[in-house]
This record gives C-alpha cells, sequence and structure tokens, in this order.
C-alpha cells in the first residue's frame, strides 16, 4: 500500500521521547538565536558609543541590519521559536519585508558613515578583508532583495518565471547570511574591536555570530528539504 503523504527527513527514527526532546532543543536554540542577535546589537551599540565619531555610527548600523533586523527577518518563518506568530502567513512575508528593507537601509547608511569617516580622515578605502567582504554582502543583500521582489510579484518575470524562484531566494538568502556572518567576524579583527574587547571576551565575540548563522541554516536546509513519501 502507498501513502502519498509526504513528511520532511527531519527527525525520521526517532521515538516518541526523543522526537519530543529534539523539538524543544530546537525551541530552545531558536530562542537563543534572538537573544543573541539582540545581545550584540547592543552589546556593539554600546561599545562604538554613536555620536562620539561618524566612524562610531558605521558598526552600530551594520550591527542593526544585519544582527537583528535581517536575523529576526529570517526567525519569524521558524515554528518553533518566532517571536511574532501571525497565523497568516501574509503576515510573516509583510514583517519579513519590513525587517529585509530596514536591514538593507541601515546597511546602506552604516556604509557611508565609514565613506565618510574615511574622507574626513584621509584614509584609503577598501584595504582589509572585512572590507572587501562587506562591499560583497551589501551587494549581495541588494540582489536579494531584487530577488525577493520577484517572488513577492511573481508578474514582474512572467512567462519566464521559474518554478522554483521561492527556492533559490531561500538558498541565496542563505548564502547572503552566511557573508554577513563572516563579515561581522571579520570585523572583530579590527583595530578598533581588538582595541575595546580583549582577552575571553573577544573570542566569545567572535564566536557568538556563529549560532545564530547556524540556527538560520538549519532553519532554510529543513524547510527546502527534499520531501519523500511514506511507503508501505
Amino acid at each position: 500500500m502507498r501513502s502519498d503523504v509526504p513528511y520532511s527527513p527531519v527527525g525520521e527514527g526517532l521515538g516518541m521521547r526523543e522526537f519530543w526532546l529534539y523539538v524543544w532543543l530546537r525551541r530552545a536554540a531558536v530562542v537563543a538565536a534572538h537573544v543573541t542577535g539582540l545581545g550584540l546589537t547592543l552589546t556593539v551599540s554600546l561599545l562604538s558609543r554613536p555620536g562620539t565619531s561618524l566612524f562610531s555610527w558605521h558598526p552600530v548600523c551594520m550591527s542593526v541590519a544585519y544582527c537583528l533586523c535581517m536575523t529576526e527577518g529570517v526567525l519569524l518563518f521558524s515554528v518553533e521559536g518566532a517571536l511574532f506568530c501571525f497565523r497568516s502567513r501574509n503576515g510573516k512575508i509583510r514583517l519579513h519585508w519590513f525587517c529585509q528593507a530596514l536591514a538593507l537601509i541601515a546597511a546602506a547608511t552604516g556604509l557611508g558613515f565609514m565613506v565618510a569617516s574615511k574622507n574626513v580622515s584621509q584614509r584609503s578605502h577598501l584595504v582589509s578583508w572585512h572590507s572587501l567582504l562587506g562591499v560583497c554582502t551589501l551587494a549581495a543583500t541588494v540582489l536579494q532583495a531584487a530577488c525577493g521582489m520577484c517572488v513577492l510579484f511573481p508578474k514582474l518575470l512572467r512567462p519566464s518565471s521559474p518554478p522554483r524562484l521561492k527556492l533559490y531566494h531561500a538558498t541565496c538568502g542563505l548564502v547572503v547570511y552566511l557573508l554577513a556572518t563572516a563579515t561581522v567576524m571579520l570585523a572583530m579583527f579590527s583595530d578598533w574591536f581588538q582595541a575595546t574587547v580583549r582577552g575571553v571576551a573577544w573570542w566569545a565575540f567572535l564566536l557568538l555570530p556563529l549560532f545564530p548563522a547556524l540556527v538560520v541554516m538549519t532553519q532554510i536546509t529543513n524547510a527546502y528539504l527534499p520531501r519523500k513519501k511514506i511507503t508501505t
């Protein structure tokens, strides 16, 4: 007898007790990702002392863009620990777009402050791995936003709209998030951050961005895993 009910292979082979333990662990991980993103944003904002210089606004804007807005924009689709529990998927999509638009605006503003700061101090642009990868991340964010526009308004691509556009959008979004995570981690090696944070705290800051990235990667891959059919 063959059943047409699809299922995800995630959690396959687990007993009832192990299954619920797995569910609660995933919920705890998502909640911890929320806390980590918000904590990183607040801590970086405090360390940068916004308003003391043009540069001080750069880490504030970038942490708000990628550690907070982009993270929340992705995690709100999580069924385990989303902060905004909309019944309607359309509500989640609107909030997702709002978060991503804020992320793009904040990132562009942060780039503007960095360019202005280096122009005032007459320092060269794009001389570090952090700055080079940061520009690539911002460019990828713009392209991802354009891809999201095509998902939101599929008529823009018709009749050539690919059938798996949502899958491509999610995959590209994961790539952008991983690029942003790498850029944030490279920022920890900057002279400003190493002069501000030292010792064990520096290592903690270096590793913390990896946790939300792991949660986001797990969420996206689980949502788009190839689905099988139950056969008996």
